[in-house]
């Protein structure tokens, strides 16, 4: 996950951290969601060995709040397990 200079985060998955991260950065795909929020900060891997593991996380994260995506970052599994249930 990328923090995104308008505070915003990107998800998404790659095979290659490095390349991809570095596409990131440099904006690479001229007009992708982060090539117009420059620049951008990796805050959050998680390593799947199973290709379908991955697009699965990669698609309940996305549809989390930016307060649930923050707490996931800071590795606080309470904050994010009560954002699931609705409180505050």
């Amino acid at each position: 996950m990328l923090l995104c200079s308008d505070n915003t985060y990107y998800t998404g998955i790659t095979n290659n951290l490095y390349r991809r991260l570095y596409e990131h950065k440099t904006g690479y795909n001229k007009g992708s969601y982060t090539s117009r929020r420059l620049p951008v900060k990796l805050v959050y891997v998680a390593i799947f060995r199973d290709v379908r593991e991955a697009i699965s996380w990669e698609k309940k994260i996305k549809k989390w709040s930016q307060r649930k995506k923050k707490a996931l970052i800071e590795g606080d599994w309470g904050r994010v397990s009560s954002f699931s249930t609705g409180s505050k």
